[in-house]
């Protein structure tokens, strides 16, 4: 450093005595909301810039599953084979399994924390797995020791799994009532023509091992779904021979599936933007459309590098599909099955359509879909999502299918594609998913469906809700009353804010579409995000993320007064809320022309008021802070200058 000279420590000191008279008049400043809330340093598994580390890992999951499914019984039974490959720098002396068809009995910890008065996710109590003949190998050595703990399982090998690419194979038999009520998100549903059976979570599931928490083996309660590693399935589903089977991945066996008739009609429908039947409604009790006539069925269908795969099968199904355009050229294939009771133009009739459009929504905006088909399902089951195959109510119609068809389908995207820890980070899923659900609807058909995310002021009854909680807090111990909005929607208006207030569409683009492409079939951590969109987008954005998505403050933008004074104009501001935010404000003349004007959200940083100096030629005749209402500002009243001319 240069060293001072004489006459600058005078000025200095005299600099000092001036204002030192001033002291007492200090503010306190608020760079407390504007630093670090959480540690986000960077490792050598995952950067400070939001990308994987140089040594970042995950392990992998592959399997293969032959499974029979008995429709007398509603019982279904099969062998799974895992192939687990560690590539972890640890060695593991066992690994951990989900067995979430254990919690359809009645001590069941989520049967146990249920309360008296039931909720969404009520189910059965008289299902649960049987497992047998368990093998656990390792190069030459086999164990069958095990031990299941509720919906866990822990497999313990004879020697450890080697690290950096060692493998393991494990083998089981399994067996479980289907149950009818499965927590709204598989099940059965009877129907005139049949039983609908829409199964998930159906064969014991590895859990993930990561760099964060080591085991993640929270058990499976309710509202938190699930955390999966990544892996290439072949499965194969033996069914009665009336039977229509769909499932997450390509069928790998049409020939032997499909008469003549409905494989031609298939073949037309991967050529077609609109759906064509592969059985009509007329036809669902004709069995000349079977490829035979007695006896079972294996439906054989593969998917590669997913965390999951779901099927359904009856023979109550009316079956259509069209073609998916993706942005590269590919083509994949949407489907839809349902019953006569579902059926109609109004209803699942469009079914194909709105699911051909959301995937070509997503595909276009954000990131293409990877997978074969996408497969809807109408099945007792409010709305739940699987790679490449959702459920939805089967008696869902008009703007309420799209809905629940546009946001389930948005799930491949995240936790899909992006493979977040839904058990810990439900707003990392469907947060980010209700907000990407927001500019589907919007284009859909030219707008035929509104969306409401946009309309944040009408949620601010929830925001000044005593009763309110955070987006961080866990999703099985939220107040079902406020998981709408912890999991969903505030998380979801958080990002609309980022790209429709605060960064724009193009800033903030840019990094959200690097976040999928970086994170796509990995497991990001909410460090990871927020690091990611900083990075790209070139902004500090803790004030942010900590008011938002960390904490329960609310904003309250004040315009307290317009003064003149030189012929230019003083514009008063106040902070009143508990977290800042840049204004925007539009500006209108008494010559009628109008302004918009822009201050940065560094103006709170000294304190909670702010004098902004406006400089202008023309006569002020009204100020508007957020003039296209965009923020949730918990008190507009003093949104607007004159007080007394506001005008929505």
């Amino acid at each position: 450093m240069k060293q001072f000279t004489r006459t600058a420590v005078v000025l200095m000191l005299m600099s000092i005595f001036s204002y030192s008279g001033y002291a007492q008049e200090v503010i306190e400043d608020n760079q407390s909301d504007f630093g670090e809330f959480m540690d986000r340093s960077g490792n050598r598994f995952r950067s400070a810039s939001g990308v994987p580390g140089e040594e970042y890992w995950q392990n992998e999951a592959d399997y293969k599953i032959k499974a029979t499914l008995d429709d007398e019984n509603h019982r279904i039974s099969g062998n799974v084979v895992l192939t687990y490959t560690n590539n972890s720098p640890q060695d593991l002396d066992f690994i951990w399994m989900h067995l979430e068809q254990n919690r359809f009995t009645p001590n069941s910890r989520g049967t146990l924390t249920t309360p008296i008065s039931g909720n969404r996710y009520n189910g059965d109590v008289d299902g649960g797995y049987t497992i047998s003949n368990l093998e656990a190998k390792v190069k030459r050595s086999t164990s069958s020791h095990y031990i299941i703990s509720d919906t866990r399982m822990q497999v313990f090998f004879d020697k450890p799994v080697p690290a950096n690419g060692g493998q393991a194979t494990i083998s089981m038999d399994f067996e479980y009532k289907i149950p009818e009520k499965g927590m709204d998100r598989m099940g059965r549903l009877d129907v005139e023509d049949g039983t609908i059976y829409a199964m998930a979570q159906w064969y014991p599931r590895a859990a993930v091992y990561d760099d964060v928490e080591g085991w993640n083996i929270e058990p499976y309660l309710g509202a938190g779904e699930f955390y999966l590693d990544y892996g290439n399935y072949d499965y194969e589903i033996t069914a009665p021979y009336d039977h229509i089977v769909v499932g997450s991945g390509e069928l790998q066996n049409p020939r032997e599936v499909l008469s003549g008739t409905m494989r031609d009609r298939m073949d037309r429908a991967s050529e077609s933007d609109s759906a064509v039947f592969i059985v009509k409604p007329e036809e669902v009790k004709d069995m000349s459309l079977r490829a035979k006539n007695s006896g079972m069925l294996t439906w054989h269908f593969k998917m590669e590098n997913t965390r999951d795969v779901a099927f359904a099968s009856s023979k109550a199904f009316i079956w259509d599909a069209a073609k998916i355009n993706l942005p590269g050229g590919k083509t994949a294939m949407a489907q839809s099955v349902y019953p006569q009771e579902s059926a109609g133009r109004e209803a699942w009739g469009r079914s194909t359509e709105y699911t051909k459009a959301a995937i070509e929504n997503y595909s276009n905006m954000w990131y293409e879909f990877p997978y074969p088909v996408a497969v809807n399902v109408a099945a007792a089951v409010g709305g739940m999502e699987y790679p490449g195959l959702s459920f939805c109510g089967w008696q869902s119609e008009g703007e309420s299918l799209w809905g629940v068809t546009d946001h389930e389908f948005g799930h491949n995207w995240f936790p899909m594609i992006v493979g977040t820890n839904e058990r810990r980070y439900a707003w990392m899923d469907e947060g980010f998913n209700t907000f990407i659900n927001h500019y589907s609807t919007q284009k859909f058909n030219n707008g035929e469906y509104a969306s409401t995310l946009n309309q944040t002021r009408r949620m601010v009854g929830w925001f000044t809700s005593p009763s309110r909680e955070g987006i961080d807090t866990y999703p099985d111990v939220t107040n079902l009353r406020n998981l709408g909005m912890t999991a969903y929607y505030k998380p979801a208006v958080g990002l609309l804010l980022l790209r429709e207030y605060i960064l724009g569409h193009e800033r903030f683009d840019n990094a959200f579409r690097s976040y999928i492409e970086t994170w796509a079939y990995k497991h990001p951590q909410p460090a990871d995000f927020f690091n990611h969109m900083e990075n790209v987008a070139g902004e500090n954005l803790s004030w942010f993320w900590k008011g938002w998505f960390y904490g329960t403050g609310n904003i309250d933008i004040a315009l307290e007064d317009v003064e003149e004074k030189d012929g230019n104009y003083i514009i008063e501001l106040s902070n009143l809320g508990d977290m800042p935010m840049p204004v925007e404000m539009k500006l209108t003349y008494e010559d009628g022309s109008t302004e918009d004007l822009r201050l940065p959200v560094e103006i709170w940083q000294r304190g909670d008021t702010w004098s902004h100096l406006l400089e202008t030629n023309k006569t002020l005749e009204r100020v508007e802070l957020d003039p296209d209402k965009i923020i949730p500002d918990i008190n507009f009243s003093n949104d607007v200058w004159p007080k007394n001319i506001y005008k929505n």
